[in-house]
């Protein structure tokens, strides 16, 4: 019987993940990831275990060279960065995703935070719960420019929501542009044109090293003084310092951030008690829709990873341990 640890802060005991998982021959140990967990406290975890379904632990290649039982490492979600891949396919870990699990989720919530920094409603509501009555003017989205940065599913999705309320799209990509978007619908640009045509800028580009600070000073520069700048991909692909600088000498308008360099926002975040800046809690892909879709595939690939027979996985190790466990 295999050893599974849960991390996903939404799965619990005796749910149809915990159930899919015990009746496929796997023993669970859950311990739901809710806020920061340190590296010590990780290996504990991991000791004996053979598979991991995590949330955003720093599977780092310490953390992954202290944990000699793991055979795969599930993501619940999109984004792997936390995980050293290079590492884990050195010690024959394989691990996987769910890519474009929860694009819907996380494109409503795009345009929901275009919604509400665009018409300042999160600074409305608060003023009225303050006993102030604000009569602020906001923007319309008809005949603005949005720009996405990066054309996964969740910036795909974006595309028809935004045309819906009549605005132009314009898509910066590293990756060829996917054939199934109509032409008519994106136009595809390198970063400065998109950053200098937008009125909003929606970030949606995986973290690595070459986009790791991509949105710096001279980015946000570019920007016009009007704009908004959204990211609900990975905080580090923006650089904090910058941006709150350049809303607070009005370089651009304002942005709305679900992710954030370190999580929970720290109490001392240059990002705190910016107007113009608000901060969300990383929920963009957390619907009660896209939660359960995620907890039903990443059980399927965990056990079908430990079978051998992964369908997301992100790295291919040729090695022998993993191996050799698949013939015992």
């Amino acid at each position: 019987m295999s050893r599974i640890l849960i991390t996903t802060d939404y799965l619990k005991p005796g749910d149809p993940v915990d159930v899919y998982v015990r009746e496929h021959g796997h023993e669970t140990v859950h311990a739901p990831l809710r806020g920061r967990r340190d590296r010590d406290e990780l290996v504990g975890l991991l000791d004996g275990v053979d598979g991991a379904l995590i949330a955003n632990e720093p599977m780092t290649a310490g953390v992954l060279a202290a944990a000699p039982t793991l055979k795969a490492v599930v993501r619940s979600g999109v984004g792997y960065d936390s995980v050293d891949v290079a590492a884990a396919s050195e010690l024959g870990i394989l691990v996987s995703n769910l890519p474009g699990i929860n694009a819907n989720a996380v494109a409503e919530f795009t345009m929901g935070a275009i919604l509400a920094s665009s018409r300042r409603l999160v600074e409305l509501a608060v003023g009225v719960a303050e006993g102030r009555w604000p009569r602020t003017d906001g923007h319309e989205l008809r005949g603005s420019t949005l720009g996405l940065i990066g054309f996964g599913a969740a910036a795909r999705a974006v595309v028809p929501l935004a045309r819906a309320f009549g605005m132009t799209v314009l898509c910066r990509t590293a990756i060829a542009p996917d054939p199934g978007a109509p032409a008519s619908d994106v136009e595809f640009v390198d970063l400065d044109t998109l950053l200098s045509r937008s009125d909003v800028v929606s970030v949606h580009t995986a973290l690595t090293p070459a986009t790791r600070h991509l949105i710096d000073a001279r980015a946000l520069s570019l920007m016009k003084p009007a704009a908004l700048l959204v990211n609900t991909a990975r905080g580090a692909i923006v650089d904090e310092n910058a941006l709150a600088t350049a809303v607070s000498n009005g370089t651009i308008a304002g942005a709305a951030l679900d992710v954030c360099e370190v999580e929970p926002l720290p109490r001392d975040s240059v990002l705190r008690g910016v107007e113009g800046i608000t901060v969300y809690s990383h929920m963009a892909g957390q619907t009660v829709e896209a939660r359960e879709a995620a907890g039903r595939e990443a059980a399927v690939e965990l056990v079908n990873a430990l079978s051998g027979r992964p369908a997301f996985r992100v790295n291919d190790p040729s090695v022998h341990r993993f191996r050799a466990a698949l013939q015992e």
